[in-house]
């Protein structure tokens, strides 16, 4: 059987050890992972990142900020410019998202991006699960050469439910009914995936072709420090407020003896 390839979405140097420690075969970097579901890293974090996982392959996320998809002029040009930056520094590809105000694929704006990242890999990430169609929305990316994967938790909040795992099923079939198409992205199923819910993951779409999953195996750990002004904060709330997201090294593991099993 092909082995099941195992990504993990990381923030920090500590997260990248932890998540290749536990069975990683690639990693997502982003920054702020536990805010809003990751924006681009910095330059200074890619390179220790790199230097800390050695040969593991290096996804970066391309999103100038939290909040929707829908990006302007400007922020497409940041955009362009951090892909440029990614790929001189040797990353293996990028990831992001864009989206129109109606809710389709931004085909447009997701055209230029790839054209920047060429001859890089590229996943187009979870903006597919914000989209008003998700059948027309994949059936979009893949008339787009150059789309490596899709990263989606099947139109839902987290897979797999009965309804996400539908839709991923969906995905899979129209890869491969379409026999004669030459651009048939990965499907990558995320959010929601632990030692838990692997199992249902797997018996649903490893008879349809799946070859990879995605996840963060993150948790908030609580700050080391001893002061901490009272009403005080940076405006998260919450966990995050003072808080650390970080990668658990034993969560991953129990996913990758699941997958290996």
């Amino acid at each position: 059987m092909t082995r099941i390839l195992v990504e993990v979405c990381v923030d920090s140097v500590e997260s990248a050890i932890a998540a290749v420690n536990g069975g990683a075969d690639r990693l997502e970097l982003c920054g702020n992972l536990g805010l809003g579901g990751g924006t681009t890293p910095s330059i200074g974090s890619y390179r220790a990142v790199r230097k800390a996982a050695k040969d593991v392959p290096i996804m970066v996320m391309i999103r100038p900020r939290t909040g929707d998809f829908l990006y302007s002029m400007h922020e497409q040009q940041v955009m362009l410019d951090d892909i440029a930056q990614f790929k001189a520094e040797g990353a293996m590809g990028v990831v992001f998202g864009a989206l129109s105000k109606e809710g389709d694929v931004d085909i447009g704006t997701t055209i230029r991006l790839l054209a920047a990242a060429r001859p890089m890999e590229v996943c187009f990430h979870r903006a597919i699960d914000m989209t008003l169609d998700p059948v027309e929305a994949f059936r979009a990316l893949k008339a787009i050469p150059g789309i490596t994967r899709v990263l989606t938790s099947g139109h839902s909040e987290r897979a797999p439910s009965e309804r996400s795992l539908e839709i991923l099923k969906t995905f899979f079939e129209m890869n491969s009914t379409n026999a004669h198409s030459s651009f048939k992205p990965s499907i990558l199923p995320g959010s929601g995936i632990n030692p838990k819910t692997i199992g249902t993951v797997m018996d649903a779409l490893l008879p349809l072709g799946l070859r990879e999953v995605h996840l963060s195996a993150g948790a908030w750990l609580a700050s080391e420090m001893i002061h901490k002004p009272e009403g005080m904060g940076m405006g998260v709330g919450g966990e995050g407020e003072w808080g650390i997201w970080r990668t658990k090294e034993h969560v991953v593991r129990a996913v990758r003896q699941a997958v290996d099993d």
